[in-house]
């Protein structure tokens, strides 16, 4: 039996339960309130941010979409066409389309320098082993890139 808090009982989570939960700062989720990613926040009467599971879940987009290289504008854009309804989801996917090619360009870009480390550690550890070996002295003169 698990014991539940008092935000999982309300649904609402204050501001540093949501810096638990997401590894975002307090600092990062005002931020992306003031720039309109997250809107309607509710407040307690005392006036603190309270959050939801909505909320949670809109962070979690959020995080995937900057963390895959989508500027705060673009998911600002990505947002306000959300909240606008229906009739926008031509350009919500034209957006997440387009924001999909630059994520897989990235990708086999990063394949291709993964590669080329991989390719320089195989190397590096032949050369060790022979070193230990006693078969050679290291020295990179003719390999390039050291």
């Amino acid at each position: 039996m698990s014991i539940k808090t008092n935000a999982e009982k309300t649904g609402l989570y204050s501001i540093q339960e949501v810096s638990r939960k997401t590894g975002l700062s307090a600092h990062t989720l005002r931020y992306y309130e003031k720039e309109g990613l997250l809107n309607g926040v509710i407040r307690s009467p005392g006036g603190f941010r309270q959050y939801t599971d909505e909320d949670l879940e809109r962070l979690g987009l959020i995080c995937c979409l900057k963390n895959t290289g989508m500027s705060i504008q673009e998911i600002a854009r990505f947002v306000q066409l959300t909240r606008e309804g229906d009739h926008t989801l031509e350009e919500r996917v034209k957006l997440l389309r387009e924001h999909r090619e630059r994520v897989l360009a990235r990708m086999t870009e990063m394949q291709t320098h993964l590669e080329k480390v991989t390719w320089k550690l195989s190397f590096f550890t032949e050369k060790l082993k022979a070193y230990e070996a006693g078969k050679d002295r290291p020295t990179d003169a003719g390999e390039p890139g050291g």
